[in-house]
């Protein structure tokens, strides 16, 4: 008989290791050198154009984050729509600090979750009609390939063409990037060869092609499109497109991931219109804002069509870290906040707030802002190419520049709010002309106030004088 020892002699030697104090004093410089070092260098251009890199966040509640030197920034950037309950919601903390201290389970694998099962059932609550079967997951892309595979197997393999709409942006994961529409992120892989892409909003295309191919299966679509600029359809395509899909047989995947979660001014967008995909994703503010989740929704005939027997029911069975124990909590009670404190209607009421003030601008400074456009609180302003900006004698020999400075008025009024007004926004992946607002669904008015009247002030400088403090702020 031979025993083992209760514990292995330590043989392995403990690498040099930065601990969580340590991180948390960290300065920026080591910041940076490790970010360059061991992230992403490239990216770290593009923050020190922004003047980002400058920034260090200690800490962050509600509607601001706190810096190194006890600045409170406004964000009206929200994470690209993950922060509906703001920053460190004291109900969320208290739920996830409940968790911990009663050392509950967090790996839901071998044994039933109460905590996924509780959360799945909370979202099919949310979700209109027979939109009641849920997958579990940690991202937006996550959720969008489930939602995909779903429905690509419930389509069946006669019908294996998925439609995508052009500017179309679903996720940076392999399957999913096929239905993505951007140069940028496709890059030089290889993409899936059953996809085709239309226009988005233009339901003759849609008739067109169901009419002429049999082979479609699926068509996906956000209903409000975050990366091409915040473009919307108007009620009578989607209402026109549900038609078509029954009518031809064809599954409608609503890509919600962004525009859902009450940031529309209804907990999904397509509510507005009076319609019902057969799967939907959610994501983002699942989370709230303190955990990883996504959710792929659909109705139930489509789910069991794809995976209803014991034979085909693991073929897409949750991951690892879907439905984790804590992440679970937290979503179930910031659904139960989302309702509680009001968060939908806010972000209808106080998000068309939003949108007048800037219509107000965009009368204002007509030469500067091209258009005001959005639902609730995902809002994109965009301006004119740089040229039309300008004085009428510079505007012919800027003209031909125009494509190469896009976005270069966005960088710099990005820019310029952070650095003078405490103020900050997001941008968009396609139409780089366009500022995205995303903030919290807990903005109040007088948020909204401080913001516009921030950009207003900015605004009346004038582009030139703009483009001097702009090019000041990086000789510094």
């Amino acid at each position: 008989m031979v025993s083992a020892p209760s514990l292995s002699p330590a043989t392995v030697a403990k690498p040099d290791l930065i601990s969580v104090e340590q991180a948390k004093a960290m300065d920026l410089a080591r910041m940076t050198d490790l970010f360059k070092a061991h992230l992403n260098p490239g990216q770290l251009h593009f923050m020190k154009l922004l003047g980002f890199h400058k920034i260090k966040i200690e800490r962050a509640e509600g509607m601001f984050y706190i810096d190194q030197n006890g600045r409170k920034i406004l964000d009206f950037f929200g994470g690209f729509g993950s922060l509906a309950f703001g920053h460190n919601h004291p109900r969320i903390l208290e739920a996830r600090k409940k968790f911990q201290e009663e050392k509950r389970q967090e790996i839901a694998i071998a044994f039933m979750s109460q905590y996924a099962a509780a959360l799945a059932h909370n979202i099919a609550k949310c979700s209109p009609g027979d939109l009641d079967m849920v997958f579990l997951g940690s991202s937006g892309s996550e959720a969008m390939e489930a939602a995909v595979k779903l429905a690509e197997r419930a389509a069946g393999p006669k019908r294996p063409k998925i439609v995508y709409a052009e500017n179309s942006f679903h996720g940076k994961t392999k399957g999913v990037l096929g239905i993505t529409d951007g140069q940028l992120y496709r890059a030089d892989f290889k993409m899936a060869d059953n996809t085709v892409r239309i226009p988005f909003a233009d339901i003759e295309a849609v008739e067109r092609l169901f009419r002429s191919d049999p082979e479609v299966g699926v068509i996906v679509l956000e209903t409000i499109q975050g990366g091409a600029g915040i473009i919307q359809a108007p009620a009578e395509y989607w209402q026109k497109l549900r038609a078509l899909c029954d009518q031809y047989g064809v599954l409608w995947v609503a890509d919600e991931v962004q525009c859902g979660y009450g940031r529309s001014g209804r907990f999904y967008a397509f509510e507005h219109y009076g319609v019902i995909p057969d799967v939907t994703a959610l994501a983002k503010s699942l989370g709230a804002g303190k955990a990883a989740v996504g959710a792929m929704i659909a109705r139930r005939e489509v789910y069991m069509k794809a995976y209803g027997t014991p034979k085909t029911a693991m073929i897409h069975a949750m991951a690892t870290f879907g439905g984790m124990g804590e992440a679970c909590v937290t979503s179930i009670e910031g659904l139960n906040v989302l309702y509680d404190e009001g968060l939908i209607d806010n972000a209808a009421v106080t998000g068309d707030y939003l949108l007048q003030r800037l219509r107000a601008l965009r009368e204002k400074y007509p030469k500067i802002i091209k258009d005001v456009r959005g639902k609730g609180f995902m809002i994109g302003l965009e301006f004119h190419d740089f040229s039309q900006t300008l004085p009428m004698v510079l505007r012919p020999i800027v003209s031909v520049l125009d494509d190469k400075l896009k976005g270069s008025l966005s960088g710099f009024v990005g820019a310029l709010l952070l650095r003078d007004y405490d103020v900050l926004v997001a941008f968009t992946e396609y139409n780089r002309n366009v500022i995205r607002l995303e903030p919290p669904l807990i903005c109040q008015r007088e948020h909204v106030d401080r913001f516009v009247d921030a950009f207003d002030s900015l605004l009346s400088r004038g582009i030139v004088s703009i483009v001097k403090d702009f090019v000041k702020s990086q000789v510094r």
